[in-house]
């Protein structure tokens, strides 16, 4: 039987082991919004994962959402994360980018001349970002017309395009936690009538076409992507039919020939069979679907981390959370050691503490 432990082979690249670090936002960007030098230590840290996942990474200035994320629209931004990429390879370890549009879960005060947020429909949800201010409620968006569209999807091949100039991997297109590929996707958000409006398959079509151009501009075996069928993070309620819904995309994915599929199994940082879910997700009709390569993530631990691998429910696992707190999680996992606490009150935003200083095996002894 496979472990937990043993290499694996992702489309064009070879892994160490099954472990994943997930995307995890930090708000540690430096001025352009670029990776600093803390950024560079943190993920060379952690590279004896098998594969690391950058934090959600902007593929416009229209894309942001939240103070000091980092982006890969600009050379100043594809430079400084080619240091970050060289320290992680240097170590042995492999990384794709995570391409992130936030869409209506933004504030104008962070997107260029104050625009307006825009999604797939002008209806604001009830949440809230971090703002040069702090905490704020997002902004009232603008639907996007038919016609800006192409300029969407080419934004995502451009983003695709710089990570691999910056030495990635390959990327992830994050269409997960309900930011604006979700917003597409889900009909209790997209109130649009149209080509992008209406049913399963125009609603999925953005999605689709994002994929297509970013395996057609750096490859399909170095093109990952993100999903979230059942989370109702960012205040955006499931769909009305998720199974049929996320069904049918990842049959649309199948032939484009895939790194992977990544999944959030239920509430993004809560359940994974949420307690008020109609009816419980098919997690294993949507990997039969699909076909290819399945990455499952939230809140695993070990044991059930092994379980997935073994059992054939999932060829990667992915850890969010205890790699924050712990650089050296493969070999914690592996040896049975016990994980450093995490501190909350240092997730987001700040300096080293939390974020480069977490201690190993080896420093304690």
């Amino acid at each position: 039987m496979p472990s937990l432990f043993d290499p694996f082979r992702l489309g064009e690249i070879a892994l160490h082991n099954r472990i994943v670090m997930a995307p995890l936002t930090r708000n540690r960007a430096v001025a352009g919004l670029k990776p600093g030098p803390l950024t560079v230590e943190y993920y060379r840290q952690r590279a004896s994962a098998g594969l690391i996942i950058t934090e959600a990474t902007q593929i416009s200035p229209m894309g942001q959402g939240y103070l000091d994320t980092p982006g890969i629209h600009n050379a100043q931004q594809v430079a400084a994360w080619h240091k970050v990429t060289d320290a992680v390879h240097a170590e042995g370890g492999r990384m794709f980018m995570q391409l992130w549009h936030v869409g209506r879960i933004s504030h104008s005060s962070l997107l260029p001349d104050g625009a307006m947020p825009v999604s797939s429909t002008n209806r604001r949800p009830n949440a809230m970002t971090f703002t040069a201010d702090g905490f704020a409620a997002v902004s009232e968006p603008r639907a996007l017309r038919d016609d800006e569209i192409p300029g969407l999807v080419a934004d995502y091949r451009r983003a695709a395009r710089h990570a691999i100039d910056a030495g990635f991997d390959g990327i992830e297109v994050h269409a997960a936690n309900n930011y604006l590929l979700e917003q597409f996707l889900r009909d209790s958000v997209n109130d649009r009538s149209g080509p992008y409006g209406g049913s399963i398959a125009n609603r999925a079509r953005l999605v689709v076409e994002v994929m297509q151009a970013v395996g057609n501009e750096i490859g399909g075996g170095r093109s990952g992507i993100r999903l979230s069928p059942m989370t109702t993070f960012n205040d955006t309620p499931r769909d009305s039919d998720p199974q049929a819904l996320y069904g049918h995309l990842v049959e649309q994915l199948a032939p484009l020939g895939l790194a992977y599929v990544h999944v959030v199994e239920g509430e993004t940082g809560g359940a994974r069979a949420p307690d008020d879910a109609p009816v419980p997700f098919d997690y294993e009709a949507l990997r039969k679907r699909f076909g290819g390569c399945w990455m499952v993530n939230n809140g695993y631990g070990r044991d059930d981390a092994e379980q997935a691998i073994a059992g054939g429910r999932a060829d990667l696992v992915a850890f969010g959370r205890p790699f924050i707190s712990n650089p050296d999680l493969v070999r914690r996992l592996r040896d049975g050691a016990p994980l450093n606490p995490l501190q909350e009150d240092k997730l987001y935003g700040g300096g080293a503490e939390g974020y480069t200083d977490y201690p190993t095996l080896d420093t304690t002894g």
